[in-house]
């Protein structure tokens, strides 16, 4: 049954990443989701291309998923974690550690990709201290880089806007790598930029300025996702994970994003074949539908830990929900649908469809760059003079109410994430709907 909401209700909502006083003056709200679409309150069934926010790639409200949930809020609804376990954590630890690179035995659930990135960086400086070595403190980052929003993931995070507020608290002893985007060198890139790779040697920079024996690690999503789809360049991760190797550093993708068939590939690390010493997750895990995320780390970080006496606690770090059975249960569920309908594999067969349909707009006079990898697109428009983020806003909503299909947009960066099962000529009529909308800015 639909909820009716009044005005009140929503100036009583504080929206997250959202400009709130636009937003409320011509509510966009959503009721329910089926498949590929979802129903707006006025009732018109809009196309998602967005899939959620990167993370419902199945498609909404997947059957084998909500039954999944549904019987499990009869069996167990919750179980402390704490020195017991859940029948569905475990299980859900065992698939997930099956279809992750090898050498990765070992996961560490949470509750979202910001807790996820948090844990890894915690994971990471203490398993550098229990080696013996403490003097590893420091933690680098990427520019552009996006990982969540608690005070971990934005010290190492690239993104200014999300650091302004908070930047006088943010932790010490972080620096941060260039970015990789160029637009003389690499606009409208299909895939990999030929030009870059060499930007990975920044890190010699950063270890000659602190000494690469004092840091701890480097964070950085193989494809930067809220930053505007910036794929690595040729060589890059290849040349990072060398560096890393060479100074004792641990390498972390962020892969919140990128795994569970985003780029084609159970995990973008398995796509461009480097792999790190961490990966974080959520979004896709559980299909979203019940939130959950999830650390996988190399067997030799998990044994480091594993010291002492049998009854001690390896590490004090840990949340109230991590491993929550109904969560856990969706997770299960969203990896054998993953699997019965070798979602990869098509992902993998739309990749070459939806880079042609998106960069049939390259030439677009109110286009300044397309760039594509896996499923994940961005066109980015010429903003608009002193007013940064309006075009791109004006597309979005644009886009909701007279288009009825949803995407995203970062300032002016129109973003796109296409269900992993998505029809191609669904993708066709996304870009042409984009291009109609587009065709009306001034």
């Amino acid at each position: 049954m639909t909820q009716a909401i009044s005005q009140r209700d929503i100036e009583a909502l504080w929206m997250p990443f959202t400009a709130n006083r636009d937003f409320k003056k011509q509510p966009k709200t959503i009721v329910a989701a089926k498949g590929h679409y979802y129903q707006a309150a006025d009732g018109r069934q809009l196309y998602d291309a967005f899939s959620g926010l990167w993370s419902c790639g199945l498609g909404h409200s997947h059957p084998k998923i909500v039954e999944a949930v549904q019987h499990q809020l009869t069996e167990l609804d919750y179980a402390m974690a704490f020195q017991m376990g859940n029948d569905k954590a475990f299980a859900l630890a065992g698939k997930l550690t099956e279809m992750a690179p090898a050498g990765f035995n070992h996961a560490f659930f949470t509750n979202s990709g910001s807790e996820s990135v948090d844990t890894a960086l915690k994971i990471a400086l203490g398993y550098h201290r229990v080696k013996g070595e403490a003097q590893r403190t420091r933690l680098i980052g990427r520019e552009r880089g996006y990982h969540g929003v608690n005070f971990g993931g934005i010290s190492v995070g690239g993104i200014a806007a999300n650091r302004q507020l908070f930047s006088a608290n943010l932790i010490n002893g972080v620096d941060h790598l260039s970015h990789t985007y160029n637009l003389e060198h690499a606009a409208f890139s299909r895939g990999q930029p030929e030009w870059g790779g060499h930007l990975a040697d920044d890190l010699e920079r950063l270890a000659a300025l602190h000494g690469g024996a004092n840091i701890a690690a480097v964070i950085v999503e193989p494809v930067a996702g809220s930053a505007g789809i910036l794929p690595p360049p040729v060589g890059y991760l290849e040349r990072l994970r060398e560096l890393c190797t060479e100074h004792g550093i641990l390498l972390i993708f962020d892969e919140v994003i990128t795994a569970f068939g985003r780029v084609g590939a159970n995990f973008a690390a398995d796509r461009f074949g480097v792999m790190p010493d961490i990966i974080t997750t959520a979004k896709g895990l559980t299909n979203s539908m019940i939130p959950m995320g999830a650390v996988l780390v190399r067997d030799e970080i998990y044994q480091t830990f594993m010291q002492g006496p049998d009854q001690a606690i390896e590490m004090f770090h840990g949340y109230t929900y991590s491993g929550h059975p109904v969560a856990a249960a969706a997770g299960l569920a969203a990896l054998e649908v993953f699997h019965e309908e070798g979602i990869a594999a098509q992902a993998k067969a739309l990749e070459s469809g939806f880079e042609t349909v998106l960069h049939s707009l390259d030439n677009h006079p109110m286009v300044k760059d397309v760039r594509t990898i896996g499923l994940m697109g961005a066109i980015e428009l010429i903003p608009r003079d002193n007013a940064p983020g309006a075009r791109g806003l004006e597309a979005h909503k644009a886009c909701f109410w007279e288009q009825d299909l949803v995407i995203r947009n970062a300032m002016d960066t129109l973003q796109f994430a296409p269900f992993l099962n998505a029809k191609p000529d669904d993708l066709e009529k996304t870009v042409a709907a984009v291009k109609s909308v587009i065709d009306g800015l001034l």
